[in-house]
């Protein structure tokens, strides 16, 4: 990996960081059409960074060949526009086969989703993503990471056997563990992306994040954009009107253990005309008593 590429890869990531949803056809296949609408929407909207297969995709709903699928598509999209940072994850083999993909597609980063295994030690975690990262060099990679036991010392360890570990993705609800953990993992060392998306950016910014990730966004681009700009210029009690606008949104998401994550989502780009509401399971759609209150917030935003 040049570092002209490193630096570009670094830059992608102290931005906000789109997860696009993945959109469902009336016959329940990915439809195709319509992402690439609101990929183009989204990069309308300013989004210059783009995570196809991530959670708010519906990563884990999804068979192989529709990741590969969306995948394509996003890369196509982007073009020069965006820099495209794809969610990889299940088993070694798999991720690994996902980052090539990725890779031969010309894609110049993944995000490894967080090991679903119900075991996970602090070395197997470093085996894990050293196994991913060391089969793609030329990818910067990204730990997507949800696990508050794990000391920073194990990242930096990843690093120094992987130097194309260029970011984080930090999920953990907790900006004074993540504060530790940076400068424990180092501060400088890595791009720290607030992986709780527009609730957390606030907090963790302060503690050292430079971007963010948001599934918001796909509902209304340009408030996600004004947070950025206000965090950016250190200007806390602008990003905390924005943080106001947005909170009844993401409480609707975080509810019930972030069971309607995506499905609050999906709901609002229905109510604009956007895309169907459809959600796999585990999700479900909104009772019909509930989505009134986000087509309300969504319009809100689009005036």
């Amino acid at each position: 990996m040049s570092n002209a590429a490193f630096e570009t890869q670094r830059a992608a990531l102290a931005d906000v960081v789109a997860i696009p949803v993945t959109p469902f056809a009336a016959d329940g296949g990915v439809d195709q059409d319509t992402y690439r609408a609101l990929l183009r929407r989204l990069l309308d909207g300013g989004v210059t960074t783009l995570t196809p297969n991530g959670n708010t995709g519906e990563f884990y709903a999804l068979t192989p060949e529709e990741r590969r699928l969306v995948t394509e598509l996003t890369v196509e999209e982007a073009g020069g526009r965006a820099s495209v940072l794809v969610g990889v994850g299940h088993d070694v083999p798999t991720a690994v086969a996902s980052a090539r993909h990725a890779r031969d597609l010309g894609a110049g980063m993944v995000m490894v989703h967080q090991p679903v295994h119900p075991y996970v030690s602090a070395a197997g975690w470093v085996d894990y993503h050293r196994a991913i990262a060391e089969s793609v060099p030329e990818l910067g990679v990204v730990p997507y990471l949800r696990n508050p036991q794990l000391p920073g010392a194990r990242l930096a360890e990843l690093a120094d056997a992987c130097p194309n570990v260029i970011g984080v993705k930090y999920a953990v609800p907790d900006a004074v563990r993540f504060a530790a953990f940076a400068r424990d993992a180092g501060l400088e060392r890595f791009v720290w992306v607030a992986g709780l998306a527009e609730p957390y950016a606030p907090c963790y910014f302060s503690a050292g994040a430079t971007g963010f990730t948001s599934g918001l966004v796909n509902v209304a681009p340009a408030v996600s954009r004004n947070m950025l700009q206000a965090l950016r210029a250190g200007d806390y009690p602008a990003a905390m009107k924005v943080w106001e606008q947005i909170r009844r949104f993401e409480e609707l998401r975080a509810a019930h253990g972030s069971a309607n994550n995506v499905t609050v989502v999906k709901e609002a780009l229905a109510s604009l005309g956007l895309c169907r509401r459809d959600v796999r399971p585990p999700s479900k759609p909104l009772p019909e008593e509930e989505r009134a209150e986000v087509a309300a917030i969504a319009e809100g935003w689009s005036v």
